[in-house]
């Protein structure tokens, strides 16, 4: 996006890759789909040790403007849930459309570019192991750590060091999380078994689904609050929002036993959990306060993760380049000049659903628009 930006003002661009070919990550993503943006898209989707950073870049280039971009392109797209929006076909199609565009604006793309040096004298030099570079400007659009086996790296974070950058410590987001041995005997047995929950963690939460896996938890509901835990915190998980599992039980003519109950928590939740939880957290009695603490137990499960799946499956970095080392309009160094970074490799992350690639979107729309 910043090479095509970049090129149609005519500026002399040339795109290092260092992979074999483009968009690797735009390939995978979406489960081959691509989610390509959110039309919801605002500011408090995303998470930064500075909130406000990311207000100028996303509004001087917005899901519209991308969307603009896809309809020009005459890509089909779909809305999926919560303003996602996916390509009918396949991700290839906005990779071809980027490529495409680059062409247009005359953009050199070297594939197979792996960087030996970096340096800056009177304008930046960058040596890969077959060529060298000159440019006043440098753009770094390294992204993070997530998913080293399609080519990341900390590149971008040590070349920001060299230069003298301030980092923010990078960790796994939109990442599983993994039960202590403890709670793994208890539930991963349940592979699988989902159900809709409020997942909850430093003052976030997220209403969605929540898969049990063979080692702890997945899905959307997890993955959007794991990028807001910090060891040794506790998620609290709610696993009947909105509904009541004992109110059934104000009612004179209703037995209270484990059968009524057993069946008032498959309304709410699949069955093999249901049993599971009853079987760990049964009612200690049949009174209204016996019944209220069951119901409160419900509501606020108290999860505290041994740790993550780490960067291996991970969807985002968090952290990343101090947002106060960049300038908010052009994501320009402060302290060296022409020397830009972009995407990713910033402390700036997306929550679930299309808000990641937004980002790239707008920062790198920012960085070529001002090279």
């Amino acid at each position: 996006m910043c090479a095509i930006e970049a090129g149609k003002r005519g500026r002399r661009v040339a795109l290092l890759e260092h992979a074999d070919r483009l968009g690797k990550k735009i390939l995978i993503s979406g489960g081959g789909r691509c989610n390509f943006t959110n039309i919801h898209c605002q500011p408090e989707n995303f998470l930064s040790s500075n909130p406000h950073f990311v207000r100028s870049a996303l509004a001087r280039y917005t899901p519209a403007d991308f969307i603009a971009l896809v309809e020009k392109h005459r890509i089909p797209y779909h809305e999926k849930t919560l303003g996602q929006l996916f390509c009918d076909r396949s991700a290839r199609d906005i990779l071809q459309m980027l490529e495409q565009e680059c062409r247009e604006a005359g953009v050199e793309i070297f594939l197979n570019a792996k960087i030996a040096e970096v340096s800056r004298d009177a304008e930046f030099a960058v040596r890969s192991t077959t060529a060298e570079f000159r440019a006043s400007a440098l753009v770094v659009a390294t992204g993070g750590l997530s998913i080293p086996k399609i080519g990341a790296t900390a590149f971008g974070y040590d070349l920001a060091r060299k230069f003298g950058l301030k980092i923010r410590e990078p960790r796994p987001g939109l990442v599983p999380l993994v039960f202590t041995a403890e709670d793994r005997e208890r539930y991963c047995d349940l592979p699988g078994v989902s159900l809709e929950v409020t997942a909850s963690a430093n003052g976030q939460q997220f209403r969605e689904k929540m898969l049990i896996t063979h080692r702890g938890l997945s899905g959307p509901a997890i993955l959007q609050i794991s990028s807001y835990w910090e060891k040794p915190g506790a998620i609290g998980i709610d696993i009947a929002p909105g509904s009541s599992v004992t109110g059934v039980f104000v009612e004179p003519a209703v037995q209270r036993n484990l059968a009524v109950l057993r069946g008032e928590m498959r309304k709410t939740v699949p069955a093999r959990f249901g049993e599971r939880w009853l079987e760990l957290h049964a009612p200690e009695g049949w009174t209204n306060s016996a019944l209220a603490t069951f119901e409160k137990q419900v509501h606020a499960w108290n999860v505290i993760p041994a740790g993550t799946e780490g960067f291996e499956k991970a969807e985002v970095t968090t952290g990343g380049v101090d947002t106060d080392e960049l300038s908010a309009k052009t994501m320009e160094c402060r302290k060296v000049r022409g020397l830009f970074f972009i995407g990713e490799v910033v402390d700036v992350t997306g929550q679930l659903g299309g808000f990641n690639f937004q980002w790239a979107w707008a920062s790198g729309a920012a960085a070529g628009r001002a090279v």
